[in-house]
């Protein structure tokens, strides 16, 4: 009787348990991307279709530094946590955006961008914010914002604890939260994608102490699953690196397996040192939250030298399907949208596919010393969610330059995963997607909305300057043709149209310790390069601003900060556009759709963001390049930023029609979040423009109903 008396109890207590949990996660936006399960999706319902043009603002923070945010911030117990563009966390009351607490009083020069912070309790007290700076993981207490002194030294634990000597004054940062289970938080990381890269293993620390708990080697050691897809002993070498988990994983935690989609093998562009399929990089790896272990793997690209990284997190679904007797069938999935425009969709637990994948031939590079995968993975199903293929038709009818472009797309290598070349490939969909960093949404029915860009790049290979070309040049212009002349040009002029803005003048705009700052630490998505010896990083500085007497004589090529050489590079980031500025291809080159995972099928696709000045010449919506994801809600509304005209947009997620719009204070390149306080539901961006040719701004802006 007292026995069952006592399991009595022990049911009404967990039945209450997981009342109160279920009806804070109905209600908050307590995790990145919205949950566990990264589906950008609220059960929320106060504004839906009928409303949502009654929008208004409700409050706005002003963060204390201005320029790109990317964050999607969280929401617990009615306080919203974000980080602002120079990585100060705050925490502010989510229903008038007060500020309680900020952590980091300085301005950090030459800091990356971040998209949040992650949240832990005990349930008895203890609840913390997790948050990178740098190559540092801190844990803040969540009710003041103080550095948790028995988590690691002083509050902080490094990112390089389980990467080896191999990680050593090698950049390594991270941008997204990290993913928390059970007293455990996975980490993802951001790394240089050079030669000089660290190798990106997956690491774990207890959230309590900030000890390491376990790593998985994305480059297997001696013994260990894949090992043999690379060279011999490949994870010694300081000119491999790379296949990292930089966009964020997923976690089902009533199975306890963890979801980590990975990125290119470094160098990005050229594997002769590296030669084989290249386990793990570029795979979905189901791994065993609690110890590390491999549940089971697929790689979606051998051996990439294109930077096919799977770039966010994947989405863990529930779809129905016929089973061997006909009928319906529910599978726990696990789906990912790829750069290339594709959506995989695998069993959660076996790892097998749910629809159809063909191993395509694929043209052999002829840059000597390559040896590139003979094939590569294509779904046949579901259709690409981005155009494949680009042929003259398909080019800018609106672009003057109709007959050059042309000719430049008769001159280059086309077609799936064309190999990269000196004559010049196309990559397309571009580097920056098809999908991107701010991830897909979906809805608990299976339907899955994606934004993608449309925007296609050159990539040419070049030999790489022998030390010997080099010597004539003085030692600040060695480092400069070395380690920065791939993007911002021999010439230093940059390439605007591109993102990489011109060091020509950088002495009228900055300050030498502001520019040595990033050269330490990167700025935005620039890696940093803290291995460059100090004498090397002031004769560069000392070049930049044109004060030659300065310079300190020596050979970059000498000591431990040689970067190691391998015989090509790229002319840079090369956007395929016309001499306006537009993309080259014929619009949409910006999308967004709904896909239906369950049969496959495209539900609707429309372009997403507009040229003003182009919409006033009477061309009709183009679309823009776009960063960062929509957010899906009960109430029938899909919401989203992310393109370059600032808009933010709220769509009937089941037909696609627009519902309403309205200007931002600086474009939203960012996700939004979604979240319930006092009875209210408010809608909440990030606007700190700057990419794209944007202008800067630094607002939080959240809307809700009059």
């Amino acid at each position: 009787m007292v026995r069952l008396l006592i399991l009595l109890i022990i049911v009404a207590f967990s039945a209450s348990f997981f009342s109160v949990s279920r009806e804070r996660g109905d209600t908050e936006w307590p995790e990145y991307l919205g949950g566990p399960d990264r589906n950008h999706y609220s059960p929320l319902t106060q504004i839906d279709t009928g409303n949502v043009q009654q929008l208004r603002v409700a409050w706005t923070y002003a963060a204390p530094d201005s320029g790109q945010m990317q964050m999607n911030p969280i929401t617990v117990k009615g306080v919203l946590y974000g980080v602002s563009s120079a990585l100060q966390v705050f925490a502010l009351d989510a229903a008038t955006g007060r500020e309680l607490w900020r952590f980091g009083d300085k301005i950090r020069s030459g800091t990356s961008t971040s998209r949040g912070v992650a949240y832990w309790t005990n349930g008895r007290g203890d609840s913390r914010i997790l948050f990178t700076s740098r190559s540092w993981l801190y844990a803040l207490d969540a009710g003041t914002g103080k550095p948790v002194a028995g988590f690691g030294d002083g509050g902080r634990v490094s990112l390089r604890a389980g990467l080896g000597e191999q990680a050593r004054d090698k950049f390594v940062i991270s941008n997204t939260p990290g993913t928390v289970f059970e007293n455990l938080i996975v980490m993802p990381m951001r790394l240089s994608e050079g030669a000089d890269a660290a190798p990106g293993y997956v690491q774990a620390f207890d959230v309590r102490t900030g000890e390491l708990a376990w790593v998985f080697h994305t480059i297997p050691h001696p013994g260990e699953y894949g090992y043999k897809t690379w060279p011999k002993d490949a994870w010694k070498n300081t000119d491999v690196g790379g296949a990292n988990n930089w966009a964020g994983m997923a976690i089902d935690r009533r199975r306890g397996i963890l979801y980590v989609p990975t990125g290119s093998a470094a160098y990005d562009f050229y594997g002769g040192n590296r030669k084989g399929r290249n386990l793990f990089a570029n795979c979905l790896l189901a791994l065993d939250a609690r110890t590390g272990k491999r549940i089971w793997h697929y790689q979606l690209v051998h051996h990439d030298i294109w930077d096919r990284d799977l770039p966010s997190p994947p989405n863990l679904v529930t779809v129905r399907q016929k089973g061997t007797d006909g009928r319906p069938v529910k599978i726990d999935a696990v789906a990912l949208t790829t750069k290339s425009g594709h959506i995989y969709v695998f069993n959660r637990i076996t790892g097998k596919s749910l629809y159809p994948i063909e191993e395509v031939r694929v043209e052999k590079s002829s840059l000597p010393g390559e040896a590139s995968w003979p094939t590569q993975p294509r779904p046949r199903f579901p259709a690409p969610f981005a155009r494949q293929s680009l042929t003259e038709d398909d080019l800018n009818p609106y672009s003057p330059d109709l007959d050059s472009l042309k000719t430049l797309l008769k001159s280059i290598k086309k077609g799936y995963y064309a190999p990269p070349d000196k004559q010049g490939t196309l990559i397309f969909p571009g580097f920056d997607g098809g999908a991107e960093w701010g991830g897909s949404a979906v809805d608990p029915d299976g339907i899955l909305y994606v934004n993608a860009n449309e925007m296609a790049w050159i990539l040419t290979m070049t030999d790489a300057p022998k030390q010997s070309e080099l010597a004539h040049l003085s030692t600040g212009e060695q480092v400069y043709a070395l380690n920065c002349a791939a993007c911002h040009g021999s010439d230093r002029k940059g390439n605007a149209l591109s993102g990489y803005p011109s060091l020509a003048d950088i002495g009228q705009r900055h300050d030498r310790e502001y520019v040595r700052q990033v050269i330490n630490n990167g700025k935005g998505m620039m890696p940093g390069f803290p291995a460059l010896k100090p004498g090397e990083k002031q004769a560069l500085i000392s070049f930049l601003f044109g004060e030659e007497k300065q310079e300190v004589t020596g050979s970059p090529g000498s000591g431990s900060s040689r970067k190691p050489q391998l015989p090509y590079k790229t002319t840079g980031y090369n956007k395929f556009l016309d001499s306006k500025g537009y993309p080259a291809i014929a619009p949409p080159w910006g999308t967004l759709a709904a896909v239906d995972l369950n049969s496959g099928k495209q539900l609707w696709q429309h372009p997403l963001g507009e040229f003003p000045e182009l919409k006033a010449a009477g061309i009709p919506p183009t679309g823009t390049e776009n960063y960062g994801g929509p957010v899906t809600t009960a109430g029938g509304v899909l919401f989203i930023a992310a393109t370059r005209d600032g808009m933010f947009r709220a769509y009937n997620k089941r037909n696609g029609q627009l519902l309403w719009e309205t200007q931002l204070p600086a474009a939203g390149f960012a996700t939004p979040g979604t979240y319930e306080v006092n009875g209210k539901q408010y809608v909440v961006i990030a606007c700190g423009g700057t990419k794209l040719g944007t202008k800067k701004g630094n607002k939080v802006v959240a809307f809700s109903l009059p």
